[in-house]
């Protein structure tokens, strides 16, 4: 839904979600979680990979301090589009490089081959010295290697994402407070 609280999301109202290139957008309330979380954390800098749900919903101050690389075009207009395709992180500008405290991820797949190659570009932008936070939305089983490949581990706060048919979780290396409540769009499991 494009609403709630009697706001709407500019970005779910003008971009239908495209089964072809495997995305489907989170609900606003959820979008709303990960923006606030972003502003928290990541004003340093955030570079969104394969996320333009999150980039394009948050305000422009916070926007002009992040990057969105995706591999869809649609976007390249926006002054912080960066072409990636994940299957070639080394192709990541070398002017990006080491320049952003915190890196969002949400994979349109969730291999562990996939999570691979979204770690080796992780790896690549975050700053040295830096806060290096991230957070990323996989599914559940995952969290043995999303440990071991990024130090991250599962949230009580569950993501909704209204038109995928299995739930994932989010993941973060480090301390949140709003990610350790669970989200009250996903019911609770038995």
């Amino acid at each position: 839904m494009a609403e709630l609280g009697g706001k709407r999301n500019r970005f779910l109202m003008k971009n239908p979600e495209n089964g072809d290139l495997n995305q489907y957008w989170y609900s606003k309330a959820t979008i709303d979680a990960i923006v606030a979380e972003v502003g928290e954390f990541g004003s340093g800098g955030t570079a969104f990979l394969s996320t333009p749900s999150i980039y394009f919903s948050l305000d422009r101050d916070l926007r002009a301090k992040c990057k969105v690389f995706d591999l869809d075009t649609k976007w390249a207009k926006d002054p912080g589009f960066v072409l990636y395709d994940y299957t070639k992180p080394q192709d990541i500008p070398e002017t990006l490089r080491g320049t952003f405290d915190m890196v969002v991820v949400d994979p349109p797949f969730v291999t562990r081959q996939v999570w691979e190659s979204y770690t080796a570009a992780t790896k690549l932008l975050l700053r040295p010295g830096g806060a290096r936070l991230v957070l990323c939305s996989t599914i559940l089983e995952n969290a043995p290697f999303m440990e071991e490949l990024l130090g991250a581990s599962p949230c009580e706060f569950k993501p909704s994402i209204p038109n995928l048919v299995y739930q994932y979780s989010l993941y973060v290396n480090y301390d949140s407070k709003r990610l350790a409540s669970c989200n009250p769009e996903i019911p609770s499991e038995a």
